[in-house]
């Protein structure tokens, strides 16, 4: 079989580029990213015919029964490493899993949400998403990994308290080396902790942004002696890292249709429906953007992390807030969702995200009245006027949410679905089997 000329032209690419080897990258259900490498001789047969590997040994996949797969490389992924020496010289590719019978697994997150950017594409709109992703930047002693910060900076301050400036100037030059552009990095609260956000694009683009975004935070940080860290909350007193989500939908001819210059908020009716949807999924949504037990230890009050089930656009508590527009800048206008972290798999994040919000538009959704008070402090009888509810407070509990979500249930299918629970369950048990330093300090010497 011959080339198509996308094959064809990102072969010649690579051998302009003097590249001695590939990597062929994906993501298993959880978000961990894998990898195989291949030499640059090989890659004119993969582009081709893709390539075999053993499905069993990733999470979530298949069982040993059914271990083969293969990796089809997106020849609209191709980015050189840039961190790689001349002589070494590598590129990456970000590949789709299918079954030996060349059908997409069923499994693969990125074929998951490709789906279902189809169903959106079906009913006339673009998805588009702009995360921002935070992380903390830790030291690391003779070579082991610490929680000790690589500063004491705070939110967006000045180069001479930011000792990590220049890891985010190496970072930001790297992406761009990959022909991904930086909108904008920055410190943030924490000590040690930082920003970079990716430009807004469509839903896929902004998933395989995001995963090659972590991948050379964690590369650079390593070439500073410094570990990059996406836990959801690695320090106790600490601002948490989060990803909260930008999302608009466009028609086909690029026009953004969630705004509407005569609503208060500038949203269009289908933007109202579309964050109807996303609210009343909210609860069993929280499990796939949310899905460590540590995610949890980060959704509490006091850090600007969302507890509650609303909406707003000052109010900063809020689940899902709607930045300010300003005149001009009508194809800006977005609903932010910010109850998702770092540690979530963009792919199965956005597909949820995605879905939830279809599911208010086809049904007409109307979401609640907007809450532009400080939720945190309001007592149980006013959000019980307001009928604000809240978001489960353990991954346990988000996952009984998501058994009875039949719209994210069909947006993951049946295998990832049920994986994806059993994994997460599992994690659970582990964690509430385990004896604590806070329940030794507390209990040991009291009890």
């Amino acid at each position: 079989m011959s080339l198509n000329l996308s094959k064809k032209k990102v072969l010649e690419q690579a051998r302009a580029d003097g590249i001695k080897f590939i990597f062929l990258q994906f993501i298993d259900i959880l978000g961990a990213m894998k990898s195989v490498s291949i030499p640059i001789e090989r890659l004119e047969d993969v582009l081709d015919k893709g390539i075999w590997f053993d499905g069993s040994s990733i999470q979530g996949f298949v069982r040993i029964c059914e271990s083969d797969m293969i990796l089809f490389p997106d020849p609209d992924t191709y980015r050189v490493i840039p961190w790689t020496t001349a002589e070494k010289k590598s590129a990456r590719f970000i590949c789709d899993v299918h079954t030996p019978d060349g059908e997409p697994f069923e499994g693969d997150p990125r074929s998951i949400l490709k789906r279902v950017v189809k169903e959106a594409e079906a009913m006339g709109y673009k998805f588009m998403t702009g995360p921002e992703v935070e992380f903390y930047l830790f030291k690391k002693q003779n070579g082991d990994i610490t929680t000790v910060p690589h500063d004491i900076g705070g939110y967006f301050d000045y180069t001479a308290r930011d000792l990590a400036s220049e890891v985010r100037e190496d970072i930001v030059l790297a992406l761009e080396n990959m022909n991904m552009i930086s909108e904008m990095s920055h410190h943030e609260v924490g000590p040690g902790q930082h920003e970079i956000d990716v430009r807004y694009s469509d839903a896929l683009s902004s998933a395989d942004n995001t995963i090659t975004l972590k991948y050379v935070i964690k590369s650079i940080a390593a070439q500073h002696d410094l570990y990059a860290s996406f836990m959801p909350k690695p320090l106790y007193g600490q601002a948490g890292s989060g990803m909260h989500v930008h999302q608009s939908l466009f028609d086909k001819n690029g026009k953004n249709v969630f705004f509407d210059a005569n609503d208060k908020y500038k949203l269009s009716g289908i933007a109202h429906n579309y964050l109807a949807g996303q609210l009343a999924h909210a609860r069993a949504l929280t499990a796939i953007v949310a899905p460590t037990v540590n995610s949890y230890k980060r959704l509490v009050s006091g850090y600007e992390a969302p507890v509650y089930v609303c909406w707003g656009q000052v109010n900063r508590s809020a689940l899902i807030r709607i930045p300010r527009y300003s005149p001009g800048r009508e194809q800006s206008t977005r609903l932010e969702l910010r109850c998702p972290d770092p540690s979530c798999n963009p792919y199965l994040a956005f597909a949820a995200m995605l879905k939830t919000g279809l599911d208010g538009i086809k049904k007409g959704m109307q979401p609640p009245a907007p809450v532009e008070e400080d939720v945190y402090k309001l007592d149980a009888a006013r959000l019980s006027e307001l009928n604000v509810g809240m978001l489960p407070f353990s991954i346990k509990r988000a996952v009984e949410e998501l058994e009875k979500d039949e719209v994210i249930m069909e947006a993951l299918g049946k295998h990832t679905f049920d994986n994806f629970r059993d994994a997460k369950l599992a994690e659970f048990d582990d964690y509430r089997m385990q004896i604590t330093p806070w329940e030794i300090d507390k209990y040991l010497e009291a009890l």
